[in-house]
């Protein structure tokens, strides 16, 4: 395997919206933990100042920037965004890493070392679901979703992830412009599936950590049931061109075959 070198140039991406009152503890302690990576906070115009609170932040600190978006348009748009800026930047790699404290900065440091390596995965995912992973405040319904999904997305699809779903990860940015070259649609929680999908297709090293998941202490949770019938849907057509294309080459080869067995025996 190639070795892809060290991370020299980080850039964590924070997606907002409505998160004021979160926000500046987890860019503390993210400072705290990983204080060679600049932070890129990406407000979707959040009525609760959120933005201008992260410009405050970034004036007492030139490691943090702000992005800001005129509307709310979903997660997978604001990471795009996010991607794009630190492609622009110069950087090696980029952090996608919730604004409400469920992902602890404080793990992030074993995400970069997985990725920075002398394997250098192009993906690490901070995964709730293997061996050392864990879940904390969450009741068991939800549990049973994220768990279910998983599920679900894996055998669907045939990838070896168990928690394709996370949207705590690292991606180097060089493999992950080359996931980028065709349109992401994908929003809320599927666009983290869309992307490990596209990760595994393509052949990148997908590695997961163990990470402990805490449920945000403040402000709501951004699941919704559009987001969750988004997953089914994309998911379940995905799975279906899969296997109409496994299908599709399984009878091409057999055909060669054919047409070889039959050159030989003439």
């Amino acid at each position: 395997m190639t070795s892809r070198g060290p991370l020299h140039r980080v850039c964590v991406c924070i997606p907002t919206y409505q998160e004021r009152d979160s926000l500046p503890g987890v860019v503390r302690r993210l400072r705290t933990a990983v204080p060679l990576a600049d932070v890129l906070v990406i407000d979707d115009n959040s009525p609760d100042g959120t933005g201008a609170l992260a410009e405050e932040l970034g004036a007492a600190d030139p490691q943090v920037r702000v992005l800001h978006r005129q509307a709310k348009e979903g997660l997978g748009p604001a990471y795009l965004a996010g991607f794009a800026w630190a492609a622009d930047h110069g950087y090696d790699a980029v952090v996608e890493m919730d604004a409400d404290g469920s992902h602890r900065p404080e793990e992030l440091p074993a995400l970069l070392a997985a990725a920075g390596d002398g394997e250098g995965a192009d993906l690490v995912i901070g995964s709730r679901w293997v061996d050392g992973g864990s879940v904390h405040r969450w009741p068991l319904h939800r549990k049973g979703l994220s768990v279910g999904a998983n599920t679900y997305v894996r055998l669907a699809l045939g990838i070896p992830v168990r928690d394709a779903t996370a949207g705590f990860r690292v991606y180097r940015l060089p493999q992950l412009a080359s996931l980028l070259a065709t349109p992401v649609a994908s929003q809320g929680y599927c666009f983290q599936v869309d992307l490990t999908l596209r990760a595994v297709d393509a052949g990148l090293t997908v590695r997961e950590v163990p990470i402990a998941f805490v449920e945000r202490a403040e402000g709501a949770s951004k699941m919704t049931d559009a987001i969750v019938r988004e997953a089914v849907v994309r998911v379940g057509r995905w799975a279906w061109e899969r296997r109409t294309r496994q299908v599709r080459e399984h009878l091409v080869r057999r055909d060669r075959s054919r047409w070889h067995h039959l050159e030989e025996a003439t």
